[in-house]
């Protein structure tokens, strides 16, 4: 497929946009993973009816139309787009956030004359269809709904000051979309690209990380508005209807005092040292039932300034001002100085928590656990019960998640009094805002059999795992505790919402657990009501019912691991819990590395090693293979002849998995396998049914830990259970690795770009974290140092290896130490790890006065040397990953620093200060840099200043780059915080530290059926059914998410290119870029999914034909590339090229080709010169020699090209045929232009110059594709083409048939190469490896 055009571009991965492909190679199985196979709700994912539309078929009818609503001031009327399916209070919120009713808060809505009930759906208003329009009254106010009214008129005209909270972060909820450079679109085509210049090689300019827009220029509307000192009201004015008392200075320097009423808001008498609340008299009585109104009376500033506001937040798009909901907003790990410098004075930052909960808090005290079990039995049998379910479930974990998030960081700075203040430290249990919190630890020596304070710390994150697991399959009668656990300052807390009756004393004899082990395995429970429910879990995790023994040896059946516990709660209902252990032990893991026969110092730190569920699940399509294979073997040998094979499923046991051959990933189908599970065979003659009833796939989670069966049968039941648990241990080792090793080597999944992502692509595989030396040995074993694709994922395993153990290390420390002793811990280990270079001897900065006021604690930090650094970590990866990094080689490799930075400040939430950090000696030495003029203009360099390059994307004269230089923004934060070069980290270079947060909320289930239905309605080209259902999804994902979520970030990503598919491409565009500022804020503005986001928003940009866009798009992506990966990721391969081919579009053919020499570099670095890859790329380049005008360059690499792919694909492959038609053209080419040249050359001799001259005629350059003038002998010896042959070879698209010359003129070529010849043909060889010259390396194959 050497295709003859460069004007099909490619996503960041290679693939060109199949329908139901995402942009960066994978299946879309991240939006909806998890949805197939499992049953979910109560149904499975195959209730749609016959339609294809999720849900019941009696919906109703969704009709939207036009509400009028009027107003008891002016504007007087306005009107909203309403559905007949929408709650009265999602059009109270769609009113109040309309621009001329924002004012309103306190109101109800009438419909002929009679109140409507908030809580009911439009569609139960009587007529109000017919006479579509609704009346808004005023209320009185309450005292909440005063102090509510308040904090939103804050936030409206921008008075609300800058809040320190230890759940969000400096900076939280970023978006840099705004902060790209678009270029102003210009029609000239001399016009200089965004990317010109821009050096591929150098290191990613952390100023790519910082905002380029604060709000430091926002318009103010009012100097102060606060609560008055005179708060609260007196019991006899609280009789009167006063509700609060404000006090606000206006722009005019004028002060006000406001009386807050049950009418409203109106001006008082009081003053500083006079308490008088009663109203003024005329003129200046001014009162207002909203206090935006009244201050628009009391200052005549105030409007214009507020018009101002509202257009200075018109310039931002909406999604990146919203606030964040319904999720935690990503923290930034860089931070500007000047973020933590805008601190502004502000009284009522201090007054929010009472304005927000009351005088008493009471308001906030939710009993979260009857909220999260009475959300869990409201009904699901129609899809508005499912919608309205399902929001009001995310509402509520994203709610119990901030509220526990924020108590875990008060237990963990030691502000909460423990319940049990006499026990030892990791005993102790807390309770804040009816959130139960205790330590990840081995407090009371429950796992002293099995790792101690290592296994309980594991187990708690496992236990989130199964919480997770159990929530999204919603078994019916089966109930289970909000749970978080969150990572802060080296200690691990757990927050769980407050089982009622599990404090409750139980009588002599009676167990505090009603099912499963209560001491460990000593003691074994069980009750009858448990069973059902938990036979249900068990299927659904593949668990096997199956026989434990207590102390005594007595035999006990249970559905669900010993661990695994149930409690019957004082409300009667049944939860689950203890979740950490749905899967069994790792064995042939802990019989290597966790027994007697090794060593305590090199013995693995815990037994906790179990077996992740996408392993288990890989595992039974496995055996499912096999058990369709001998029962066709049985059908085949009882008949004669073939016959086709239909799967259908039995009704007696797993009825799950739609017949239980989907398993989400495609390399698990093989060739007799289609991929939505049905079994083909070749000679349709006749149907016959396979049954899958009879097939059961369960594990035993039990095994190797300690059981003793007794009789000769249970130890042979045993002894089967355990064979299949290493049969799924050696599948992992034998076949999932080394497969997961060989799609990252040939491109069939996307390369990782950091250790985050290579998790979780592990993770996909059921691949354990620990397992990442046994994937860095086998880099080392396939490729060693010859492959550098292989070699790139073996540094970036061992970069993540290196990350986690320094985690490891850090808490150790950090885990004793106070809070204020946190910055002096992170300054000093990070320069053990990273600024050994800049100073061999680091020393503790430690504040000696405030360290004396601890005289008990440890500073063990301070001790801490780069070689004892090096030397534990060195450990802790041989001890956890069993991988050895020699002495002589470097924990951090040279160049990486910034990325190993980036790597643990993500993993510890550490914000630092966004600065050049000295790394090593020669940036010492070469620090500042100055501007230098590059020599050669091939160059893609760009004159530097320290270290960031120009943003400009153009070089100019001396003073411009003067002027860019002294604008870079780093140069200002440098200015900001000088520092000594004595050490690359002090303790002020570190700003916050950020909690890491485990939740378990469930995915929606009904959205991402909507999702399914409506890809696979495009996939059977029913276009408008599959838009409507594609739309009905992203209505859902918005309306049960909210529009700030991960998951709508993802949505919007795959309904971007499924309309990119069906041609909508301004469809496209806009979904595009909502994924981009939606991942930047809850992901991340680094994250490899915004990456992914950015490069897929810049392909649909160039679609549009917006081109220049599109590369200053690019060029923000490669910066963030290299700062998270670092220069020459292998997957930029792709990238790079589409960049050239946009530079094509622009007819920008110099440019163009340096790209592609860029492109072409890396890629023979990575994929080697004998490759079809790097044969596909030199056919692009030496096109775009030819459009250079370098007709000998491009017939050199033209002719590698076809010998590249000759050698590799064979001489008949169509590659190979396009390449040498190119080259003998090319050639063609080049030999009469050289034959014109000489001939001309001749002519201007003598009497020929003086003939040559008279004719009038003048030599110009030939371009490629312009038919020279030869004399007659010439085109005689040539033979020339005829028009029909000329015809012909323009139409096949070869340059020319054998002994055939090319008639095209150059504007025909540019056309052709840029691919705008329509009907070309595209071939693709078949073959296994990374065969197929249009996928670059890091391509997924479209699953």
């Amino acid at each position: 497929m050497a295709e003859s055009g460069n004007g099909d571009l490619k996503d960041s991965n290679g693939t060109e946009h199949p329908q139901d492909t995402l942009p960066n190679g994978h299946s879309d199985e991240h939006a909806t993973s998890g949805a197939n196979g499992t049953n979910t709700n109560g149904t499975t994912t195959e209730g749609n009816n016959e339609d294809g539309e999720p849900g019941s078929a009696n919906q109703p009818a969704d009709n939207v139309f036009r509400l009028t609503v009027q107003l008891p001031h002016h504007p007087q009327t306005v009107e909203i787009m309403v559905s007949s399916q929408e709650q009265m209070q999602d059009i109270r919120q769609s009113i109040v956030d309309q621009p001329h009713t924002f004012q309103y808060s306190c109101f109800h809505l009438e419909h002929r004359g009679k109140r409507i009930n908030d809580f009911v759906e439009l569609s139960e208003v009587e007529d109000i269809a017919q006479e579509p329009t609704v009346k808004l009254v005023e209320d009185p106010y309450t005292e909440a709904q005063a102090r509510m009214h308040v904090v939103r008129v804050r936030e409206l005209i921008g008075a609300a000051g800058d809040r320190v909270d230890f759940i969000s972060a400096i900076d939280a909820g970023t978006s840099l979309c705004d902060s790209v450079e678009l270029p102003a679109s210009k029609n000239g085509k001399e016009d200089s690209s965004p990317i010109a210049s821009y050096d591929l090689h150098a290191p990613g300019p952390i100023s790519t990380l910082l905002p380029k827009h604060t709000d430091a220029n926002q318009p103010k509307t009012v100097k102060n508005l606060s609560l008055s000192a005179w708060n609260p009201p007196p019991y006899h004015l609280r009789m009167r209807g006063h509700l609060l008392y404000l006090q606000v200075t206006t722009l005019e320097g004028e002060q006000y005092y406001i009386t807050s009423h049950v009418t409203g808001f109106f001006v008082n008498r009081s003053t500083n040292a006079k308490f008088d609340p009663a109203r003024r008299s005329a003129p200046k009585d001014f009162h207002a039932h909203s206090l935006i109104s009244l201050l628009a009376q009391l200052s005549p500033e105030f409007n214009p300034s507020f018009q101002r506001l509202q257009e200075y937040n018109g310039k931002k798009d909406p999604l990146a001002s919203y606030a964040l909901s319904n999720c935690i907003p990503a923290a930034p790990w860089l931070v500007s100085a000047t973020s933590t410098q805008q601190h502004q004075p502000d009284l009522t930052r201090t007054q929010e928590p009472y304005l927000l909960a009351g005088a008493d808090n009471a308001e906030t005290l939710r009993d979260w656990n009857e909220e999260f079990q009475s959300t869990r039995e409201l009904p699901k049998e129609t899809v508005q019960e499912r919608v309205f379910r399902e929001r009001l479930t995310s509402k509520l974990f994203a709610e119990y998640n901030e509220a526990a998030v924020r108590g875990a960081v008060l237990v963990g700075r030691g502000e909460v009094q423990p319940l049990n203040p006499t026990e030892a430290r990791d005993a102790q249990i807390f309770v804040y805002n009816n959130v139960f919190y205790s330590f990840g630890a081995d407090g009371v020596g429950t796992f002293a059999g099995s790792g101690g304070d290592e296994a309980a710390r594991v187990a708690t994150g496992k236990d989130v795992q199964g919480v997770k697991a159990v929530n999204q399959l919603d078994i019916n009668g089966l109930f289970t505790a909000g749970t978080v656990v969150v990572d802060y300052l080296g200690k691990r807390i757990v927050g769980q919402s407050i089982v009622p009756g599990i404090f409750k004393q139980r009588d002599p004899g009676e167990h505090q657990i009603d099912y499963g082990g209560v001491e460990g395995k000593d003691v074994i429970a069980s009750h009858e009501a448990f069973v059902q429910p938990f036979s249900d879990l068990s299927k659904a995790l593949r668990v096997k019912r199956h026989a434990v023994w207590d102390k005594e040896l007595k035999r006990h059946e249970l559905e669900g691991s010993v661990e695994t516990k149930g409690l019957l709660g004082t409300d009667g209902r049944k939860y689950v819990l203890d979740l950490y252990r749905t899967t069994p032990l790792d064995v042939t893991w802990l019989e290597q590395h966790c027994t007697d026969r090794v060593s305590e110092e090199q013995r693995y730190p815990h037994r906790m090693a179990v077996l992740r569920p996408e392993l288990v699940e890989s595992w039974r399509v496995v055996k499912l293979r096999e058990y369709i294979s001998k029962e066709l073997e049985r059908k085949r040998a009882e008949k004669t002849e073939g016959s086709a094979v239909k799967l259908t499923n039995g009704e007696e046991e797993h009825s799950d998995a739609n017949g239980g051959l989907t398993n989400g990933t495609a390399e698990e189908h093989e060739e007799g396998e289609s991929k939505d599970g049905t079994a083909k065979v070749e000679a349709p003659k006749q149907q016959e049914t396979v049954d899958v009833s009879g097939f059961s796939f369960t594990l035993n989670p039990d095994v190797f830990s300690g059981q003793q069966p007794q009789s000769e049968e249970e130890k042979a039941e045993m002894e089967q259970d355990e064979a299949e648990v290493r049969a799924v241990c050696k599948h992992l080792i034998e076949d999932v690795i080394p497969r997961l090793v060989h799609d990252m080597q040939e491109g069939e999944i996307g390369f990782p770009m950091d250790g985050q992502n290579l998790v979780r692509d592990m993770h996909k595989r059921g691949v354990n974290v620990r397992y990442l030396g046994a994937l860095a040995r086998l880099c080392e074993e396939k490729g060693g140092s010859k492959d550098k694709r292989l070699e790139a994922l073996r540094a970036l395993a061992q970069q993540e290896m290196v990350a986690r153990a320094f985690k490891h290390t850090f808490n150790r420390l950090s885990k004793p130490l106070p809070p204020a002793f946190a910055q002096s811990c992170i300054a000093h280990l990070l320069n053990c790890l990273l600024g050994s270079e800049t100073n061999e001897k680091p020393q503790a900065e430690v504040d000696e006065e405030v360290k004396s006021m601890y005289p008990d604690v440890e500073f063990a930090f301070e001790g801490v040397t780069p070689e004892s650094l090096a030397m534990e970590v060195r450990k802790q990866v041989e001890t956890r990953y069993r991988y050895a990094i020699g002495e002589e080689e470097a924990l951090v490799k040279s160049g990486k620093e910034l990325q190993m930075l980036r790597e643990v400040c993500l993993k510890m939430g550490w914000q630092v200060e966004a600065k050049e950090y000295q790394f090593g000696k020669a940036a010492v030495a070469t620090q500042p840099q100055t501007l230098q003029q590059k020599s050669s203009m091939d160059s893609l360099e760009v004159p530097q200043t320290n270290g960031v390059h120009s943003e400009s994307g153009s070089v100019g004269g001396k003073k411009k780059r003067k002027k860019q230089a002294d604008q870079s923004p780093n140069r200002a934060v440098l200015a900001a915080s000088p520092t000594s070069p004595s050490q690359t980290f002090h303790p002020e270079n570190i700003f916050n530290i950020v909690p890491i947060v485990k939740e378990a909320s469930p995915r929606s289930v009904l959205a991402e059926e909507a999702l399914d239905a409506g890809r696979m309605s495009i996939q059977q080209n029913q276009k408008d059914l599959g838009q409507e259902l594609l739309l009905e999804s992203l209505s859902l994902h918005e309306q049960i998410y909210g529009i700030l979520h991960p998951e709508v970030a993802r949505v919007y990503y795959a309904l971007s290119t499924l309309y990119y598919g069906l041609e909508e491409k301004n469809a496209a565009v806009e979904l595009a870029k909502k994924a981009v500022i939606v991942s930047e804020r809850t992901l991340g503005i680094d994250n490899a999914e915004t990456i992914l986001a950015y490069l897929n928003w810049s392909l649909m940009e160039h679609a549009t034909g917006h081109t220049r866009n599109a590369l200053a798009l690019v060029r923000h992506a490669l910066d963030l590339w290299k700062i998270v990966y670092g220069p020459r990721h292998p997957d930029s391969i792709t990238t790079i090229n589409n960049a050239a081919v946009m530079l094509q579009t622009l007819k920008q053919f110099h440019e163009s080709r340096v790209w592609f020499e860029a492109s072409l570099e890396i890629c023979e670095e990575v994929a080697g010169r004998e490759s079809v890859n790097t044969a596909t790329l030199l056919f692009q380049y030496a096109q775009s020699l030819a459009l250079d005008h370098d007709s000998r360059g491009a017939m050199r690499e033209m002719k590698s090209s076809y010998e590249i792919f000759e050698r590799l694909l064979g001489a008949e492959n169509q590659n190979t045929k396009e390449a040498k038609a190119w080259w003998e053209t090319l050639t063609s080419s080049a030999v009469n232009q050289a034959k014109a040249a000489q001939q001309a050359s001749t002519m201007l001799g003598g009497a020929n110059r003086r003939m040559f001259m008279r004719n009038g005629t003048r030599t110009s350059r030939l371009g490629l594709g312009q038919r020279p003038q030869p004399p007659a002998a010439a085109t005689q010896q040539n033979g020339a083409m005829s028009s029909e042959s000329a015809a012909a070879a323009l139409e096949t698209g070869f340059g020319r048939a054998a002994g055939v010359l090319d008639q095209r003129s150059l504007d025909e070529l540019v056309k052709y190469v840029n691919g705008e010849k329509a009907g070309q043909q595209k071939s693709t060889p078949k073959k296994k490896a990374a065969s197929n010259p249009k996928r670059m390396p890091g391509q997924t194959r479209a699953a």
